[in-house]
């Protein structure tokens, strides 16, 4: 469902959406998310034009935390704080 009968973008969408800011931001092939702290602040709609920003803002070895936001006009509708581990190889190569 990407959308309610009234337009309501399903959070799950806005989610995937800012993950893969946070992962462009680490910009490592083999980056995966561990854990993740979120706040939806504002629903977005069908139609709309959301913009998802991540900044790297601690990397300790292969562990990164990253902050992202979401806006969508002036209004911002999305925050949250994703940490990361970039493995050596691909995670499913991991025995």
């Amino acid at each position: 469902m990407l959308a309610d009968e009234r337009g309501l973008i399903h959070g799950g969408f806005t989610f995937s959406a800012a993950d893969f800011a946070a992962m462009v931001a680490v910009n490592e092939p083999t980056v995966v998310l561990v854990a993740a702290n979120v706040r939806f602040l504002a629903p977005i709609k069908l139609g709309d034009s959301a913009l998802f920003r991540a900044k790297v803002v601690q990397q300790e070895g292969r562990k990164s935390l990253v902050e992202v936001s979401g806006i969508v006009g002036e209004q911002e509708v999305f925050k949250g704080e994703f940490q990361t581990y970039t493995p050596k190889s691909h995670i499913l190569d991991r025995k």
